[in-house]
């Protein structure tokens, strides 16, 4: 199958880049370059906090947040891999310890994005969007995330819980606004989508992973060409998971 056709991309790196060439997707990607011992040292010093993640890679697995301790006589840095914390005094030994988990394979780092908080917990957004029975790219589901209290991953298959994106955001919005923002999440996966589909036509499906930044601004951390359709069952309310569901069926997937 030619690269134009593929229906499946897994490269984190491959679709920054793709995506990257749309100004209004833009400014919703964060900083992202190949992760280097300079790259990440330029970054960390930027931006204090950032998260390093497999080029290739699914739910959630290697994906690690570094950061710096700056109210100490000297900085200490520090990574956290899974639940474990390690911590050093030299940016040299902190970069060869991560350098021994990757174990020379291809990473990325992102600037990092302060998640918003759910009852102390870190939650993002999952946005999909998928080819309607009309071949039109439609979002038929949004929900949250929320982190395993210990974790740095909102996955599911890494603690991970699903709410609804309305629980989620009721702390930061009234309801009226919540409409407007998740209507404003609808249209940026359809850009998003129709953007991939420029390049991949044997694309049906996506899911993007949004980030709220404290300003409530979201940030598009990856998107997914083969999404878990069935993280929408997990919500009481079974409308959106049928909706998905039915999507799905149309074009092969389930």
């Amino acid at each position: 199958m030619s690269k134009k056709y593929k229906r499946y991309v897994v490269s984190k790196w491959t679709k920054t880049c793709v995506l990257s060439e749309n100004s209004k997707i833009r400014s919703h990607i964060p900083p992202t370059e190949k992760m280097t011992h300079s790259s990440l040292k330029s970054m960390l010093d930027k931006y204090r906090m950032v998260y390093i993640k497999p080029d290739k890679g699914t739910f959630g697995i290697g994906v690690m947040r570094v950061d710096v301790e700056s109210d100490h006589a000297k900085p200490i840095y520090r990574y956290q891999s899974g639940a474990d914390i390690r911590r050093f005094s030299s940016y040299d030994d902190m970069y060869e310890s991560i350098r021994r988990l990757t174990n020379d394979r291809l990473y990325l780092v992102q600037m990092g994005i302060h998640l918003t908080k759910y009852r102390n917990r870190r939650f993002d957004i999952r946005v999909q969007v998928q080819q309607s029975p009309q071949n039109k790219w439609e979002t038929t589901g949004v929900i949250g995330r929320v982190a395993h209290p210990q974790k740095v991953v909102t996955n599911i298959h890494n603690g991970g819980q699903i709410k609804a994106i309305e629980t989620l955001m009721k702390a930061y919005m009234p309801g009226d606004k919540q409409k407007l923002f998740i209507r404003s999440l609808k249209k940026l996966g359809r850009l998003t989508a129709e953007e991939m589909f420029k390049t991949y036509k044997g694309i049906k499906e996506i899911g993007l992973d949004v980030a709220l930044d404290k300003d409530l601004h979201p940030w598009i951390l990856e998107v997914n060409t083969n999404p878990d359709p069935y993280i929408f069952n997990r919500l009481k309310d079974k409308k959106m998971y049928r909706k998905v569901y039915r999507y799905a069926k149309a074009y092969g997937r389930v």
